[in-house]
């Protein structure tokens, strides 16, 4: 009943998260800011709106909404809460999960085609370009956790990832700040993307969704809100001691959670927006980070040092 009810809270967490976001950058601004929960009147309002669809998409442009709101579920259940686990394990489960997130970001990206326009083309382009880098890096991240675990499944790897050698809080220290990166990536965030900005030429992911409207566009924003949400819990797993006791664990995974998108917040208060040509270079600094926790987990496993 308790996992239930934490799974269900996650579920509708998202939007509180977004809205948590707007209220960091407000206050940095002296601004008091939109309500925390703004972002659900305007997902309500969007489900009550008509919708208006082009005549040159296809039924691609219709179903993808509802395919990319049911992969970020299904991934959803293969993350672990603390004390209980993951709804849906098993082992390499970890592989079916970058590619649920991989398939509904295929889908964003075939509907953007879909529509024909060269602006939405563009910006396929670029999140296609910039996902296999954050793709491989997610990998590296997962593959150095199994290697200082020895497990395969997120809920066995999470599970015993405390209970492992000394060095483990640098290799933490290392992954988490990579799958910081990979949040503001897929999260479309300040300073790869401004979710905020409406200038074609530099849009990456609003621009694929331009031409969604009413129920379809509300289903897309809280797939990526939820996405954010899920990359965020993979850092709380890291962090939370598996051996803590129940309410304590809840309560700092909740807290992780809340520091995070504050974090998020902070970051696109402070520092803008990188340029086009410069997103690479930050995205392969995830890499950089992961194939360091890969090379220290490796070091002390095979090195000769204990």
């Amino acid at each position: 009943m308790v996992q239930a009810t934490a799974e269900i809270l996650i579920i509708i967490s998202p939007f509180f998260f977004i809205g948590l976001i707007n209220k960091v950058k407000a206050i940095w601004a002296g601004r008091r800011g939109a309500p925390i929960f703004q972002p659900y009147y305007d997902f309500f309002k969007l489900l009550g709106k008509g919708e208006v669809i082009s005549g040159t998409t296809s039924f691609v442009f219709r179903v993808t909404p509802s395919i990319t709101i049911a992969a970020v579920l299904f991934a959803l259940m293969m993350v672990p809460l603390p004390m209980f686990g993951s709804v849906l394990h098993f082992d390499g489960d970890f592989v079916m999960f970058a590619y649920l997130l991989g398939l509904a970001k295929f889908m964003t990206v075939l509907a953007a085609l879909d529509t024909g326009s060269s602006f939405e083309g563009m910006g396929a382009s670029r999140e296609a370009t910039y996902s296999t880098i954050v793709e491989t890096a997610f990998f590296i991240v997962i593959g150095s956790v199994g290697l200082l675990t020895h497990h395969s499944s997120f809920d066995t790897i999470f599970g015993a990832v405390n209970m492992a050698a000394a060095y483990t809080p640098l290799v933490k220290i290392l992954l988490v700040a990579s799958l910081f990166i990979m949040l503001l990536a897929e999260g479309s965030r300040v300073p790869v993307d401004d979710p905020n900005t409406h200038l074609e030429l530099t849009m990456i992911h609003e621009v694929m969704i331009l031409d969604y409207s009413g129920p379809d566009l509300a289903f897309i924003q809280y797939a990526a809100a939820l996405k954010m949400t899920i990359i965020s819990m993979l850092m709380a797993d890291l962090l939370v001691p598996s051996h803590a006791a129940l309410v304590p664990a809840l309560t700092l995974f909740t807290g992780i959670l809340v520091f995070v998108f504050v974090s998020v917040g902070a970051v696109e208060s402070l520092i803008a927006r990188t340029r086009i040509s410069h997103v690479p270079q930050f995205l392969f600094l995830m890499t950089t980070l992961s194939l360091t926790a890969f090379a220290v987990v490796a070091f002390f496993l095979f090195g000769g040092i204990k």
